[in-house]
């Protein structure tokens, strides 16, 4: 069936000249909000493989491909779905990098992606909640969802020593979902959460939290919150309280904002978020050469999103998120040519030819189940005031 695929596609390309055009991709991620610190990496990612494709020329009969920028604010479900719904109606994206919070995610899902008959890719929606949503075959992730990163941290860590934590949230689907899958793999682990208690966003106070926290007790605090909000707030009233002095950061308290906020003060502590040392995570840096940090949480996925909707697309013969959307996971995995950042213009031509593709790219991709990553991750430590990486996992 995937030979027939691909042989329809070549003829597709052959065939019809109206194809060579410009071909829009929406990229909407929180540039406001508690992740705007990760967001222009993510962006400059994804629009890195859309000026690779462009300069192939190889892309349906010749097609451009122009990156749509719109801000999903991470938070806010109507914003988001109203900037999705501009992409699509007014920019006429054929598909969507994003989005990039969860909750905003599932929005646009529900109310932008399936009544429109969208593709969506998004770099950096954990939660477990998406693997069972309702889509229509449209929605992929090229990070893994929270059901893994749970199992990680606990992984991290026992190893460490630490059988007893506390645990605050976000109040959202992310910080939620993340939290209960991190309490489910701790305590079948036979660790202790103490406490696993939400945090509003927004606030200019964090005492009362941080009491609640030190109440209960740890031997450290997981803060399953954002870099640019709350989490911050949390971690800045357990230092000046004495409550806490070492923590674990997940995938959303990772950057270098962190490193400007705190420094020494947090040395000691641990994090996790998706990332890989494969070979295609040293070509993406590479590519990016020094322009962005290419190791910022999601910015290789991004990367990857972007490419696999254009591969996708490639292997269709068609833009069109309704006939694409059954070739995604084709592109994804193998059998086929194994594909690296720097190899999309390869790509292209080999399903231009009719041929098979493997894309690895940048965060070692491998879908599984509903469209989603399997997941690597990248275990850091905070030493010296920077964050350092450990290893990967």
């Amino acid at each position: 069936m995937k030979k027939l695929l691909m042989a329809t596609a070549t003829t597709a390309l052959m065939t019809s000249g109206a194809l060579a055009d410009e071909v829009k991709i929406g990229i909407i991620v929180g540039f406001t909000g508690p992740i705007e610190s990760l967001t222009p990496q993510m962006a400059d990612g994804a629009e890195l493989a859309m000026t690779e494709v462009s300069d192939s020329g190889l892309l349906l009969g010749g097609s451009t491909v122009t990156g749509v920028r719109a801000d999903s604010t991470c938070i806010d479900a109507a914003a988001a779905t109203a900037a999705a719904e501009r992409l699509v109606t007014s920019d006429g994206v054929a598909a969507i990098v994003g989005a990039d919070c969860s909750g905003v995610t599932g929005a646009i899902l529900a109310n932008v992606a399936m009544p429109n008959g969208i593709v969506m890719i998004s770099p950096s929606a954990t939660s477990p909640g998406l693997s069972t949503a309702e889509d229509n075959g449209l929605f992929f992730r090229t990070a893994p969802s929270d059901a893994r990163q749970g199992g990680v941290m606990t992984e991290v860590l026992m190893e460490q020593g630490i059988n007893t934590v506390a645990v605050t949230y976000t109040n959202n689907d992310y910080g939620k979902g993340l939290a209960d899958a991190f309490q489910a793999a701790f305590e079948a682990a036979g660790g202790t959460v103490t406490i696993n208690a939400s945090h509003e966003d927004g606030k200019a106070d964090y005492s009362a939290e941080v009491g609640a926290l030190a109440a209960a007790g740890g031997d450290r605090l997981v803060v399953a919150g954002y870099v640019d909000q709350g989490g911050s707030g949390i971690v800045r009233a357990a230092l000046d309280s004495g409550a806490f002095d070492t923590f674990h950061f997940p995938d959303g308290m990772i950057s270098t904002k962190l490193e400007e906020n705190f420094g020494s003060e947090i040395d000691g502590s641990t994090g996790q978020h998706p990332g890989t040392d494969s070979e295609g995570a040293t070509m993406y840096t590479a590519m990016v050469d020094g322009r962005w940090d290419s190791t910022s949480p999601f910015s290789p996925e991004s990367y990857d999103a972007a490419a696999l909707i254009m591969l996708a697309m490639q292997a269709a013969g068609s833009s069109d998120s309704q006939v694409f959307k059954n070739n995604v996971m084709d592109v994804a995995n193998a059998p086929g040519e194994q594909i690296f950042p720097g190899d999309l213009a390869k790509a292209l031509q080999i399903l231009a030819d009719g041929g098979d593709i493997d894309y690895v790219g940048a965060t070692a991709v491998e879908l599984i189940g509903p469209g989603e990553s399997a997941g690597n991750y990248r275990q850091i430590e905070v030493g010296g005031g920077t964050i350092n990486t450990v290893k990967y996992r």
